[in-house]
């Protein structure tokens, strides 16, 4: 373990190459950290860092820059950020429009981090509380499903033969009657042991509409809301490395990464920091993660956080992803009251 004088040490060189973006040699270090130390003498500190892999010697510099090892020991155990107290929500989060909390959300993120935004939408409920069918055409279904706080999910479903009207009445009021208030999955098991006792067409109309309210909940759930792409620009980190720019731009296409980096970040209290190259959970080097849950009146539905180079402000970003947190799951829950 380190000693308090090369943890001071650690500390100054990550907080100089946060502030300063350029390798941090001996004689800034000293200055920085107040110790009456000789150069000798930090420069064999700095030999002992680099030794446990908490900093490196780029090859063009004779100072240092702190590893992906150096910034987690850093933000685990030298970090001291105030949690920021809470302010009225702002009018950029609307309490009577949840979508528009969502967007206003990563936006808010985005503008006070400089960085960029990105907001998982809230986990929806798979159950519902009734469901309906409508006739596009011969064999062509419309199925709305109405989940119990009343959110609306469309799916269309394409038969094998063409219903009448008073089958898909007879469907529709089935289901809400036996099933509604349960989630599609135990629709689905209960199905499977019933199917016997009911009609074919019945039967097989129930199935595809038990299909298609799972596509639909399963589709309304992947959605992450990103916003403030085009900061990355004007970091240095990036602009003068069109290779990083266009791997972190990458990240933002495939939102599958993401929805699962955001959904790693739902298991855990409070705010997450991922830090890039240390783990395949962030597998872009320059780019880290700050991120929180936020709640609809004490559950956690979804995840919101900033993504930003590697060598960010990580006492701002927490308190900025804090706050920000706590204004969604304030708007949200003043929604469903």
């Amino acid at each position: 373990m380190l000693d308090d004088r090369a943890k001071l040490l650690l500390k100054t060189l990550v907080e100089r190459y946060i502030a300063d973006g350029q390798p941090v040699g001996s004689r800034t270090l000293s200055r920085a950290a107040g110790l009456e130390l000789s150069p000798a003498t930090i420069r064999n500190v700095m030999a002992d860092l680099e030794d446990l892999g908490l900093i490196v010697s780029p090859h063009t510099s004779a100072g240092r820059i702190p590893t992906a090892r150096g910034y987690r020991l850093f933000v685990d155990t030298m970090l001291t950020a105030q949690r920021a107290q809470l302010q009225a929500t702002p009018p950029s989060l609307p309490p009577d429009q949840p979508q528009k909390v969502i967007a206003s959300a990563a936006q808010l993120l985005s503008n006070l981090s400089q960085f960029v935004g990105v907001v998982m939408a809230p986990r929806r409920t798979t159950a519902f509380r009734h469901i309906e069918f409508l006739r596009l055409s011969e064999r062509r279904l419309l199925v709305i499903i109405v989940s119990p706080d009343g959110d609306v999910q469309n799916q269309v479903i394409f038969t094998d033969r063409d219903y009448t009207q008073s089958e898909l009445i007879e469907t529709s009021n089935y289901l809400t009657a036996h099933y509604g208030g349960l989630s599609i999955e135990q629709v689905r098991d209960r199905l499977k042991g019933e199917m016997d006792g009911l009609r074919a067409e019945i039967a097989s109309l129930m199935q595809a509409a038990v299909q298609a309210s799972s596509q639909a909940f399963s589709q309304a759930q992947e959605e992450v809301i990103i916003a403030g792409e085009r900061n990355l620009l004007a970091v240095s980190d990036f602009s003068s490395d069109m290779g990083q720019l266009r791997r972190a731009f990458e990240l933002f296409e495939q939102k599958a990464e993401l929805m699962r980096l955001l959904d790693m970040s739902s298991k855990s209290d409070g705010v997450r920091i991922f830090i890039g190259g240390e783990s395949q959970v962030v597998p872009y080097e320059e780019l880290s993660v700050v991120s929180a849950n936020y709640e609809v009146n004490g559950e956690v539905v979804g995840t919101l956080g900033v993504i930003g180079p590697t060598r960010m402000p990580y006492d701002r970003m927490i308190q900025i992803v804090d706050i920000t947190s706590r204004l969604v799951s304030n708007a949200l829950s003043h929604n469903n009251k």
